[in-house]
């Protein structure tokens, strides 16, 4: 079974900084893809970066150039920088990952549509961002 584990949330100042972190287990093959989601409450989970294990990437528009996705393959670990962080980017985070990944941009569109109801998260971590 896949089994995710995020962790680096936190508490931050507006105009901070934090970095994700999310080891995958139980991937099967050595090509695959891991991504970032967040959510409010009343909000529907929404795709903020992915990144497969040939190098195709892709990030929500509104963190584009604050935020970077890198992924240890080796480690099966997919790391987010969050620089300049604002109060919009208060969310739960929440990783997922799976394999036969060739474009991460449909992956996340496919994610986004299951939701919850995608089969492979991880518990989430809190990220809280305060002006």
């Amino acid at each position: 079974d896949l089994q995710l584990q995020e962790s680096g949330g936190g508490s931050v100042q507006a105009g901070g900084s934090l970095r994700l972190s999310c080891v995958a287990s139980g991937i099967p093959y050595k090509t695959f893809a891991m991504g970032w989601f967040r959510q409010i409450p009343g909000k529907e989970r929404e795709g903020v970066a992915c990144m497969n294990t040939d190098g195709d990437t892709t990030y929500l528009d509104s963190v584009k150039g604050r935020f970077t996705a890198s992924l240890d393959a080796a480690k099966n670990t997919l790391y987010l920088q969050m620089n300049s962080l604002k109060s919009d980017d208060t969310a739960v985070y929440y990783c997922t990952a799976d394999w036969g990944v060739t474009r991460c941009a449909p992956f996340v569109a496919a994610i986004q549509a299951l939701g919850p109801q995608y089969q492979h998260w991880g518990r989430g971590t809190q990220v809280s961002v305060f002006s």
